[in-house]
């Protein structure tokens, strides 16, 4: 087959062709089955229209959250929270793209995860809280102390709240939800939201109290310092998930999921309790860069480390359904390293018409479909996976001739 100077095939390979192109079917299915080719259907899933469903339910609560702060800080300072807390948010979420950019999730699941984060993690937690101190009031006639609501309450509640969110992606949207990167991604979303409502608290309530001072003093520690400290705790119930999926259990994931959620509640309580056993700058600056430094890099290194894996895992997959026809070496070497899709990119936008856009969707849908067959191999709901690889096997051809202009 020739190929382009980038190294693209100029001819695509015709899944309908005789043997050998057969169609790819897991380790342990007796025989291969010839394949049937036919053009992608768009189909309104379930999960989609429970997506939907519930981004909408969390944007009234979102409205709702917002709409406590300005009565109970002010509408004033509110905004001017709000203002600053895009700041650290745009970040977070610039940070989380780039680790998503392999097999980016759907747009829906990410909308829902930082609504879930934003609105219905912190509804969750100003109603727990809500509820202590008026049951500490009537059984005491005080309300909880601040050290077990910053170090023992607020870690428990607030990880708990967010990780139901992961926990629920995880059952809703299981199609999209691979591996560890997924969960790291959802999570580290769900956790961007709730640090994005949590700062706007923050930051107004520092306005209203202290005015300019205590709001930079306060935008300095939450949006320079420790931006990605929620994220940091929450990624730990991510990863955790991230592993069950991959490794496919089913009911057993509940228990990944409790030693995720531990191990983020643990690292919040530490970060919460800084604040009492460190109480002069000098002593806070050295806890932060003995503990918290070593943490988040060590986070850093989980990801670069679940990435490589994945890519590696793409490979392999890919060249699993190249023995069989349905792509060339050149196509998996492309498809499996960061310089091969980038020099794909650019060669398709020198196409007639730029078909960056068609390149784009070939190079998702082959990875998605690399990704189901890392689930084929298992044997676990394997019906739903052979539909669903028999539509990305379609989507990659269709997205294959759109390329070629064919």
């Amino acid at each position: 087959m020739s190929s382009s100077p980038h190294g693209y095939p100029s001819q695509p390979v015709d899944p309908r062709s005789p043997q050998p192109h057969v169609y790819p079917q897991p380790v342990h299915a007796p025989q291969p089955a010839q394949p049937v080719w036919s053009e992608p259907v768009r189909r309104t899933s379930a999960p989609a229209i429970l997506g939907a469903i519930g981004v909408g339910i969390l944007g009234f609560v979102l409205l709702a959250v917002f709409g406590y702060l300005v009565v109970f800080i002010g509408p004033g300072a509110v905004t001017v929270g709000f203002l600053a807390a895009l700041v650290p948010l745009v970040v977070v979420l610039a940070a989380i793209a780039w680790i998503d950019r392999w097999e980016p999730e759907p747009r829906l699941a990410l909308l829902f995860a930082f609504l879930w984060g934003a609105a219905a993690s912190v509804a969750i937690a100003l109603l727990v809280d809500l509820g202590v101190q008026v049951a500490a009031l009537v059984a005491t006639g005080e309300g909880s102390g601040v050290f077990l609501q910053a170090v023992v309450q607020a870690p428990i509640v607030e990880e708990t709240a967010k990780a139901a969110g992961v926990v629920l992606l995880y059952l809703v949207a299981r199609k999209h939800f691979d591996g560890p990167v997924d969960g790291l991604v959802y999570a580290a979303v769900i956790a961007a939201g709730f640090a994005f409502t949590e700062n706007i608290q923050y930051f107004a309530l520092a306005l209203a109290e202290g005015g300019l001072g205590d709001l930079g003093a306060t935008f300095f520690m939450r949006a320079i310092v420790s931006p990605f400290a929620h994220v940091t705790f929450t990624a730990l119930t991510g990863l955790a998930l991230g592993l069950a999926a991959r490794r496919h259990v089913g009911v057993g994931a509940v228990g990944y999921a409790i030693v995720g959620l531990l191990g983020a509640i643990v690292l919040h309580a530490l970060w919460n309790g800084a604040s009492f056993f460190a109480s002069t700058l000098e002593s806070f600056a050295t806890y932060f860069l003995i503990v918290q430094v070593p943490i988040f890099l060590a986070l850093i290194v989980i990801t670069v480390l679940v990435r490589r894996h994945e890519v590696r895992l793409t490979e392999a997959r890919l060249s699993e359904y190249a023995a069989a026809g349905w792509f060339t070496p050149a196509e998996v070497q492309m498809l499996a390293s960061w310089p091969g899709r980038r020099r794909a990119r650019a060669w398709a936008r020198t196409l007639p018409g730029n078909r960056a856009g068609a390149m784009k969707a070939f190079t998702r849908d082959a990875t998605r479909l690399a990704l189901t067959r890392q689930r084929m191999i298992t044997g676990r709901n394997e019906l739903v996976h052979r539909a669903t690889e028999n539509d990305l096997l379609a989507a990659v051809t269709s997205a294959r001739r759109q390329v070629l202009g064919l």
